[in-house]
């Protein structure tokens, strides 16, 4: 069973429930994803090397919200954040938008989920620099996740952080010793004045009444790759795997999902409008970045981080092994002699082949 069968065959239906809240950019994730390997203007030419035999494929619609494409790009970002690991421990500080903010990011996305990254970046680098235990510059990497588990509407940003600080005046690297980082309390008393302050100055709606207390998460998650891959996991290919998806029966879709405080496997179910919803409403709008890099993390930073991991490797430091992300080629075999079929290039379809 796959999303876009079921969100093929209930689109109407869909579409008359939800009409008016459903945005421009989840139009456009749904038309991409449609036509995703079928309906494209343009496709794969692939040659038989054991005959003659050619064959055109309508090509993927390399949408960020579909489920079936992306797998390279994830492994791309992947291959790129582990080049910056260093041999140290890490740690992943969470901070999650309250219940009743939610409503905003359902209407006003493009405004909150970028205040909700400049300002969690902003208390994680004062905090650094007032700690006695860093007192410099940190890096760290940040992931938008806009769900829970199960798949409801639960905005909240992971930040990896190596546990060190680089003090540029004394060109030196300053380890963090031990299994505390920063008081989660005290991160979330700062998070909620700040954000607060900024969502004022951006002239968005807040509901009147919010909770004085607001949820950061600190903890140590030992090496740094198991985190990176745990943030991977929902980059690039939708909210929801289609292996995830059980059944699609008499109007009704199940799916499984861990239970975060138990850790078991659940099923949830839900009619096919509600659960079409409940994964498009992820849907981030067009140009809003669901990753970024700060500090010793950035781009532009790359010639000082050899500089740290090789400050690192003259103190004695090992660096973690490093297993090889191959991407996944494309490979097809011929009907009629199952030899190998190699990939020609991208042509253009006719128009008569294009539904």
């Amino acid at each position: 069973m796959k999303f876009i069968d079921i969100l093929r065959d209930h689109l109407d239906v869909f579409n008359q429930a939800y009409n008016g809240q459903i945005t421009t950019s989840m139009r456009h994730a749904i038309n991409a994803m449609l036509s995703c390997r079928a309906h494209t203007q343009r496709a794969s030419h692939w040659a038989c090397q054991g005959c003659t035999h050619t064959a055109d494929f309508p090509l993927s619609c390399g949408h960020r919200s579909c489920p079936q494409c992306q797998y390279n790009t994830t492994a791309d970002w992947l291959a790129k954040q582990q080049a910056k690991l260093l041999p140290v421990d890490y740690f992943m500080v969470t901070f999650t938008l309250p219940y009743e903010l939610r409503v905003v990011a359902k209407y006003q996305p493009e405004a909150l989920y970028p205040a909700m990254f400049s300002v969690a970046a902003s208390v994680l680098k004062d905090f650094a620099l007032n700690s006695p235990k860093l007192a410099g510059d940190i890096g760290f990497t940040g992931v938008l996740h806009t769900h829970s588990r199960r798949r409801d509407l639960h905005p909240h940003i992971h930040f990896i952080i190596p546990a060190g600080s680089f003090n540029k005046t004394q060109q030196h690297w300053k380890k963090n010793k031990g299994k505390y980082l920063f008081n989660a309390f005290n991160l979330a008393k700062v998070w909620r004045a700040r954000l607060l302050e900024q969502l004022a100055k951006l002239k968005l709606k807040l509901p009147t009444s919010l909770p004085k207390k607001w949820v950061v998460d600190c903890q140590h998650v030992g090496k740094g790759l198991p985190a990176l891959q745990y943030l991977s996991r929902y980059l690039y290919r939708g909210v929801l795997p289609d292996k995830n998806i059980k059944s699609e029966a008499d109007g009704l879709v199940s799916f499984k999902y861990k239970d975060s405080q138990t850790q078991s496997t659940k099923v949830r179910t839900l009619p096919a409008t509600e659960f079409l919803w409940l994964m498009l409403q992820h849907v981030l709008p067009k140009g809003l970045r669901r990753v970024r890099d700060y500090g010793l993390l950035r781009g532009n930073a790359k010639k000082l981080r050899l500089q740290i991991q090789l400050m690192l490797a003259v103190a004695g430091a090992v660096f973690p092994i490093i297993p090889e992300i191959k991407r996944r080629l494309a490979t097809r075999r011929c009907p009629c002699c199952l030899q190998p079929m190699r990939f020609m290039g991208i042509v253009k379809r006719p128009t008569n082949l294009i539904p």
